[in-house]
């Protein structure tokens, strides 16, 4: 079976999405070592958020219906609301 070719992107995401459905060994004579960092993660903090129990599950649920992490989720949520406290 033919591999195709591996997309030429800047996206995080369009890469996952790639990697997700395919084999790195279908790859291997597309890859080649590079010296330097392509992606960087940018430092985040981590702040403990004290949830009641029903509050975390409705978490949960949000989540898995929209299939993404809670965390993803909490993110998401928190950027609106200062994006939103900004207008």
């Amino acid at each position: 079976m033919k591999a195709g070719k591996i997309p030429e992107t800047d996206s995080i995401e369009e890469l996952a999405r790639f990697w997700d459905t395919h084999g790195l060994t279908d790859f291997e004579n597309q890859l080649e070592d590079i010296p330097e960092r392509v992606f960087e993660r940018k430092p985040e903090t981590v702040i403990p958020v004290r949830l009641r129990r029903q509050e975390v599950e409705a978490v949960k649920r949000v989540a898995k219906t929209r299939g993404v992490r809670e965390t993803a989720l909490l993110r998401q949520w928190v950027r609106e609301k200062l994006r939103d406290a900004k207008s």
